[in-house]
């Protein structure tokens, strides 16, 4: 493991690092900014998957949430949204391959040597943190778009991996949207059954765990309709019992500034959980 930024932020400090990833089979870099108050103990952990397009960069850069970590004491994880290197397999357009791996496990060629996100960031990820950072096995999942769809599957497949649970604007049915049917059809095939496995409205049916789940979504979301149904997420939660807080924000769209308008919230809602 290779440290290749080191930057003060709000009394702490927020850092990149590249390692060989033994579960993509490539090497993969993540961000992780380390509160001040890491100084002297370990503290729990809050695990952030970006969407489409992004790498680590985007959530460190553009949400301003440093601060509010640094207020809670919580550390803050940001892995990249894929495999990367010469060798791992892509494809044209922005939705499918690097930068878009949809944090599952592929088990269609070409993809299935590397798009195993899934176990990176529930499994390989974790493990690394907690041997080489002061931190905890506390841990809280949050992510945006790709990355809130990430987070709620990741947390409902691992019951008992994480105390705390949120999401900004996720694909809740990726079955159903654009998005979800072009990457589940190559990364998965053409079972639904198999789809249904990595789809947060068709989990929550079948999950023991009610871990609460919070969920904002931006009114003016150019994507509502289209690609994140959130509604479907409300009906699929209202059958099951499952406790769910969803959030319509009027007029705020898809973009950086909704996550950045609204992370405090999250941070403290983690913290809370993660610190009880």
């Amino acid at each position: 493991m290779e440290r290749i930024e080191h930057r003060a932020c709000a009394g702490g400090w927020q850092d990149v690092y590249r390692h060989h990833s033994t579960t993509l089979g490539c090497d993969m870099q993540f961000a992780v900014y380390l509160p001040p108050q890491a100084e002297t103990r370990k503290l729990p952990v809050l695990y952030w998957l970006s969407g489409l397009t992004c790498t680590e960069q985007n959530f460190i850069t553009k949400a301003g949430a440093q601060r509010y970590a640094a207020e809670h004491g919580v550390i803050i994880v940001a892995p990249d949204t894929s495999p990367r290197g010469d060798d791992v397999a892509d494809a044209e357009g922005y939705d499918l391959g690097k930068g878009a791996g949809f944090y599952l496990n592929a088990t269609q060629q070409p993809w299935a040597k590397h798009y195993r996100m899934h176990d990176y960031v529930a499994h390989e990820l974790p493990a690394l943190i907690e041997a080489g950072f002061p931190a905890t096995d506390a841990r809280g999942i949050s992510g945006h778009s790709m990355g809130g769809h990430g987070t709620l599957v990741i947390a409902l497949r691992n019951p008992g991996r994480y105390r705390s649970v949120s999401a900004f604007s996720p694909i809740v049915a990726p079955s159903h949207v654009p998005w979800g049917q072009k990457a589940f059809a190559a990364y998965l095939g053409d079972n639904p059954a198999d789809w249904a496995q990595w789809d947060t409205c068709e989990l929550v049916a079948h999950v023991s765990e009610r871990l609460p789940l919070l969920v904002d979504q931006g009114e003016g979301d150019e994507f509502l309709h289209t690609q994140l149904q959130p509604q479907r997420l409300q009906q699929a939660c209202d059958a099951a019992g499952h406790p769910l807080s969803l959030r319509l924000q009027p007029g705020y769209d898809h973009s950086y500034y909704f996550i950045a308008s609204f992370i405090g919230e999250h941070i403290a809602h983690h913290a809370r959980a993660l610190y009880a």
